[in-house]
């Protein structure tokens, strides 16, 4: 099946959709970091509101035949590759309806291609869905010219991905 695939900014009037939407992922999330929900009954996201005040940071919609089907957050805050002009997938979320039908893939691509230069994506380190897909995506989108790192941040331990964009 064919599916019309877009990736759209968010615009600061629309942040009571992501907001929504990075509950979900949070939900889903909370299988590899352990997360509880706050006392208000919400999981959070630390960052939400630099995505409007930070000039590298980016906050896409990922649409599916006009329906929202996700998020990708897009920043500069890289802890692999130590350069201004790499760019860091932070979270990037495909409701489940819309898994294993190559729209993430779809979607990686369109975003790497929207930044040319310098990439790292991160997974943690109990998602092993999360690792075989960015592993394939990526292989697929360089042609097998990217390099894999063991990650230890402060907050937790995974593996890492660095590539150039834009390369097709």
């Amino acid at each position: 099946m064919k599916y019309f695939i877009e990736v759209v900014e968010v615009e600061e009037s629309q942040k009571s959709i992501l907001r929504q939407l990075i509950e979900l992922y949070e939900y889903d999330f909370s299988e590899f970091n352990d997360a509880d929900l706050n006392e208000h009954g919400f999981y959070g996201y630390k960052y939400f509101d630099h995505y409007w005040t930070e000039e590298k940071r980016q906050a896409y919609f990922v649409k599916v035949d006009g329906q929202y089907a996700g998020f990708v957050l897009v920043n500069g805050h890289c802890y692999i590759v130590q350069d201004d002009n790499t760019r860091s997938i932070s979270e990037f979320f495909i409701m489940r309806k819309y898994r294993r039908k190559g729209i993430g893939e779809r979607v990686a691509n369109l975003v790497f291609d929207k930044h040319a230069g310098k990439w790292e994506v991160l997974q943690h380190g109990n998602n092993a869905a999360s690792q075989l897909f960015w592993r394939n995506t990526i292989h697929q989108y360089t042609h097998g010219n990217y390099n894999e790192h063991d990650v230890t941040t402060e907050h937790w331990i995974g593996k890492g991905i660095t590539f150039k964009g834009n390369v097709r």
